[in-house]
């Protein structure tokens, strides 16, 4: 079963994370599962950038992104070559090492 290390985030796992996946869930409902609140904005529809992640290790693992995804990361706040939105990608057999960046272009948080 592949796992997803979460790296530290200051607000949404201090302590990092190391957290078992089932192949085909996706890295944001793994955290959501998990207690990390990744946020979302548009309710994983792959429509807003809330829930970029950098995929440090296992990237080549993951499932190409599409067309859509790709317009919408460009907007992305801290783009980087191996940035995924959350919601989009899926977990395959491969281990992954996520870092949250500590910023989103996401202006208003409804949980704070």
């Amino acid at each position: 079963m592949p796992k997803i290390i979460f790296l530290p985030h200051e607000e949404l796992c201090p302590e990092g994370a190391e957290i078992e996946a089932q192949k085909g869930e996706s890295i944001l409902d793994v955290a959501l599962r998990n207690h990390i609140h990744i946020e979302h904005a548009c309710e994983k529809s792959c429509a807003c950038t809330t829930c970029h992640v950098v995929v440090r290790e296992g990237f080549d693992s993951l499932e190409e992104s599409d067309e859509l995804e790709d317009d919408m990361l460009d907007k992305a706040w801290g783009l980087e070559p191996e940035s995924r939105l959350s919601c989009q990608a899926l977990v395959e057999d491969d281990d992954l090492v996520v870092d949250i960046p500590k910023y989103t272009v996401n202006m208003v948080k409804e949980n704070h």
